[in-house]
Order: C-alpha cells, then structure tokens, then sequence
C-alpha cells in the first residue's frame, strides 16, 4: 500500500464533515493535482466525545460513495502506541506511531556501540547532495544521537511489528512521529533516526520530525520562518539521500503536524516541494471542529446561541479544557472577551473573532485556541450539538469547504 505524492490530514471531532472536506479536496484536483485524503482521529479525541475508530471508517467511506472519489483515501489511527493500537486494527490502514514520549529513554550499551560501530561509513564530512554545508558527523555525536532515539525507534518498530502481524505486511501506511517536544529534531538527527529506522525494518512513508517553532493549535507559525525554511529543505534533501542509502520506501516524505493554519511557511514548503518535485504530507485536523462552530454563528438563531454557549462553558472550564493541550497552545486570557461581550455579538462578530483570516481587526487568535480545545463542550451538549450542526449542514458544510480548500490547499500548493 502506497501514500500517493500529495495528502492531507483531514480529523473531524464529530464525524459529519466527511463531504465537506473531500469537496475541497477535489475541488483542488481539478487543477491536475492527486491530493489523498487522510481522515484521522487520535485515541484522546475518541475518549474525549466517546465515538470509537469504525466511526471514522463510515465517515470516510460514506464522503467518497456519496461524491463518487475514485482517489486513495486513507484513515488513520493517529498518534497511537502499543497501549492502545489493538483498538484501531480493523478499521485503519493508516497508523502514526507516536514514539516522541520514548526520546531520551536509555539504550543498553551495547545496542549504543552496535549503531555506531553501523555508522563509522559516515564519521568525517557528510555530503548531502543540494545541502549547501557537509554535515560534520563525529563518533561522539552518533553516540549522543543513539542515546536520544534509540529506544524511540525501537517503540517504533515493536508498534510496527504489531501491526504487519495483525494486518499483514504492506497493507497499512506507517507514519513515525515525533513531532510533540521541546527540542527539535536537526536535519543531522534526522538522517540517523531514519537509518535506526531502516535497521528496525520500519517502512516509514511518512515522517513528522519536530521543527523549531511552535506550532500552536489552530493559529499561526510563531517562529523564524527562514529558519524553518532552511530546516524544512535540508529535511527534505536528507529524506531522498536516506531512501537511496538505507532502502527505505522511495514514498518516504515529510508530515507536518502543523496544529493547523501555519500560514506563514505555506508558501516556504510549498516552494520547497516544487523545487525538488517532493511530496508532503499536512495534517491540519482540528479547523473542522472550528468551521462547525464559526457555521453555527454564521447561521444565526438558535446556532448562535449554541456558539455562545460553547465559548461560555469553555471560559469558565479553560483550566481543565487546556490542561492536555498545554505544550501546544498559548492563551493571553487577559484578551479574552467576557462573557457578558460575547453574548452582545451578532453571528458575523463572533465568525470574524474565531476565523483564521490574517489582517482582519476582529480575529483573536485567544478566542481561537480556546475553543479549539473546548469540543468536550460541544459532546457533553450531546444530541442538540448533533442536531444543531445537521440542521445548519449547508453552511457549516460550505465553512469547512472553504476553510481547507481557500486557506490552506491554495495556499500550500499555489493555486
């Protein structure tokens, strides 16, 4: 089973958005791009609003028979380990192994010396072809690079061992991420981790290192874009010499975990993917979530009023709502509007306040992270959430269209 050049990320917290993001999608084909879809869905979010992962299975399925797609589609068990894997088996045939909680845990030494005495080909100065700079590679750094990814790669390669027993070889796209640290991975690190992984017989497609920046969710790259650039494109260049000399899948690419409406080094990948003639893989799951609720305010009536709600509830659980979205979010909860302001807005205010469109006075990226992770609110209205979002479906739909096609497949891909 293969990716295919070009895919995106497609997550949809409640299941109902599955037309709506695959119209964007060919939408964007039409100008003779092969962009897969990849509906994925983590274990936490399914815990969060209690769906199970054959919910995402009859999203996908339901989107491509009803519009007629004959493209590669995907779905994927997103961010999983051993814990939790055996629930995703059935319905997935796309798995991100999310191996970043295993950086830094000890290696016995003698698995240390074995990777590095494997390396010695490679001590002196490293030419990567189109990487303006040799990497200058040492016995020591190898040995500080096995000690940080070893065991991580490894975890990788049990999960994925699970896995080609439970499915069978070349029957599911196996993503490694490592994308959710502190520090991130530098292009010299990447190659190593890749050559760990083609030791282990990880047949990764896909790979989500973690960039310098952050990627906070559903706002904007907050970071030296011309750092990320020169990271993005040595990145690339040391995907293409690492398929060549460790054999690992000629599919391999690059995935940015981007948390969504990275705006501003749209243009920097998407010019490093023409130049090289690249694919990419882009997960920016949680807009839909998002488009639901600027919908419901667009909609007016009762959807506005289940939008204020779900900002009110939030505000007054923030704490417990961030919580497990510390590390990728950053609130100014002194710029948040009361609640008492919220509630005096018309449906284009509180649309304008939570839409991502740089430059316009009333877009509050606060507003917008906190209720990006406040779709807990939403599952615990239950069926009147459910109900709200299938009786506003056009325009809910045509927000989430437009969201993925306008602001991020034209962007990403010049169109």
């Amino acid at each position: 089973m293969k990716l295919g050049k070009y895919s995106i990320g497609t997550g949809d917290r409640f299941s109902h958005q599955g037309q709506a993001q695959l119209r964007a999608i060919m939408h964007a084909n039409k100008s003779g791009l092969d962009i897969s879809p990849v509906w994925n869905k983590s274990n936490r979010e399914h815990t969060y609003v209690h769906t199970v992962p054959q919910d995402t299975r009859n999203e996908a399925d339901a989107a491509v028979a009803a519009l007629g797609f004959k493209g590669k589609y995907f779905v994927d068990a997103d961010h999983i380990n051993l814990s939790n894997v055996a629930a995703f088996v059935d319905s997935s045939d796309f798995f991100t192994l999310d191996v970043a909680s295993f950086i830094g845990k000890p290696s016995s030494e003698s698995e240390v010396k074995a990777f590095v005495n494997s390396c010695h080909k490679y001590i002196g100065k490293l030419i990567i072809p189109g990487v303006k700079v040799p990497l200058l590679v040492t016995i020591e750094l190898i040995e500080k690079v096995a000690g940080k990814f070893l065991a991580a790669t490894q975890q990788a390669a049990d999960i994925y061992n699970f896995l080609k027993k439970a499915k069978g070889e070349g029957n599911f796209i196996t993503e490694v991420s490592m994308d959710e640290v502190e520090t991130p991975q530098t292009p010299i690190e990447l190659l190593f981790i890749l050559k760990m992984l083609a030791d282990k017989g990880v047949p990764a497609q896909t790979i989500a290192p973690k960039f310098t920046g952050r990627f906070n969710k559903g706002v904007d790259y907050k970071g030296d874009v011309d750092q990320f650039a020169k990271e993005f494109e040595e990145d690339v260049l040391v995907i293409d010499f690492a398929v060549k000399e460790f054999g690992l899948p000629a599919e391999l690419k690059l995935s940015i975990h981007s948390g969504s409406d990275k705006f501003s080094i749209y243009p920097v990948m998407a010019a490093v993917i023409k130049k090289y003639d690249k694919g990419l893989h882009l997960k920016t799951a949680g807009t839909t979530w998002l488009e639901e609720v600027i919908g419901l305010a667009v909609a007016g009536g009762d959807g506005l009023e289940a939008a204020k709600y779900i900002y009110a509830d939030s505000l007054n659980r923030s704490e417990e709502l961030c919580g497990p979205y510390a590390d990728v979010i950053e609130i100014d909860t002194t710029k948040l509007p009361t609640i008492e302001e919220v509630n005096s807005w018309s449906g284009e205010k509180y649309a304008n306040t939570l839409r991502h469109i740089p430059g316009n006075p009333d877009y509050n990226a606060n507003f917008r992270q906190l209720i990006h992770v406040a779709y807990k609110v939403a599952y615990e209205m239950g069926d009147k959430y459910i109900k709200m979002i299938e009786k506003h479906a056009d325009v809910v739909g045509q927000c989430v269209e437009e969201n993925i096609y306008d602001r991020h497949l034209k962007r990403l891909f010049n169109l």
